[in-house]
């Protein structure tokens, strides 16, 4: 068994193989959040055709299936956004034997993409850890091929890291980079190509104040697989982190901030009403960390990875009603 390693190699050669399937949003200069002392850039990763960046991760592993491996059928355990993109990564490739499994709360919008691109979708468990406990007990006992979301798949993290590539190759005066963290998956992919690039380069995470699992994990030098939380209208954020982002996360991540869940919904109205993006709350705490942190020093140049566009329309239409008050 040959044994695959993360690294910047890996990210280059993932960006050549799925190039063609995906699109790759340019850096966009918001003129609300940037000011004399800073520039600050969307990568909007909505814009992907499943409206997050989970296509890129889904592609680099799936295209790297063997047909044995593709006979025997793809699970994969999400909390929406990977669902989707497996579901529709299948779909694109004539690959029939597909099962998603989600927990209760998943957001009906993913729900519906999940469903329209043909996987067969098991929802149970309370939680996304209660999902992933079903849905890996399912695994071993029918031998399917698992799509990993974020635990340890060096073709996931590399498909990911992708973003991070394009960040740089677009604009190499970038300062520093500000990455949603939920398995950790996305960060650690973008830090992985992004500090080969520039060793100096700023990766700063950011989680919900409801679970900011890989903060405490690197606080207590634990890996924490499953982590409570609080109620949060960050579904894609809830949960455990991944063992190779815990691995390597005291080497490439720089700082991590924790937003406050009344901040994340301000940002989320931010995004829809001024930068015209309709964005998910668990890409918007990247905009509530500048609101909660605005004296941290981020740089003059600072690219912000908006990681999705799969908000549950109810949710939206509160946020703005709340906000229009």
């Amino acid at each position: 068994m040959v044994l695959i390693m993360l690294n910047d190699k890996l990210i280059i050669e993932t960006a050549e193989l799925i190039n063609k399937y995906i699109n790759h949003p340019s850096l966009d200069k918001s003129i609300y959040l940037s000011n004399k002392k800073r520039n600050v850039y969307l990568k909007n990763e909505g814009l992907q055709y499943t409206k997050s960046f989970k296509m890129r991760g889904a592609f680099s592993k799936i295209l790297r299936l063997t047909e044995e491996e593709i006979k025997r059928g793809v699970v994969a355990i999400s909390s929406g956004n990977h669902g989707v993109a497996v579901s529709y990564v299948c779909k694109l490739l004539n690959i029939e034997n597909v099962l998603i499994f989600v927990p209760k709360n998943t957001p009906n919008s993913k729900i519906e993409r999940i469903k329209y691109f043909g996987a067969k979708l098991i929802i149970d468990g309370a939680t996304y850890d209660d999902a992933h406990s079903i849905g890996m007990e399912y695994v071993k006992k029918h031998n399917m091929v698992f799509v990993d979301a974020y635990y340890e798949d060096p073709y996931i993290y590399a498909g990911q890291g992708t973003i991070g590539l394009e960040i740089l190759n677009e604009n190499r005066n970038i300062d520093s980079i500000v990455v949603p963290i939920g398995g950790g998956g996305l960060i650690t992919g973008i830090a992985t190509i992004a500090k080969t690039i520039n060793p100096n380069i700023k990766i700063i995470g950011v989680q919900t104040e409801a679970c900011p699992a890989m903060k405490a994990a690197l606080n207590d030098n634990k890996h924490y697989i499953d982590y409570p939380s609080d109620d949060s209208i960050c579904d894609a954020l809830i949960g455990g982190v991944g063992k190779l982002a815990f691995e390597k996360a005291s080497t490439l991540i720089d700082d991590i901030l924790i937003v406050k869940e009344s901040t994340i919904k301000k940002a989320t109205n931010h995004m829809i009403t001024k930068e015209k993006y309709i964005s998910e709350p668990s890409s918007c705490v990247v905009v509530a960390a500048l609101m909660d942190y605005p004296d941290y020093n981020f740089g003059k140049n600072i690219a912000l990875v908006i990681s999705g566009s799969n908000i549950n329309e109810n949710l939206m239409l509160d946020i703005l009603n709340e906000y229009s008050k």
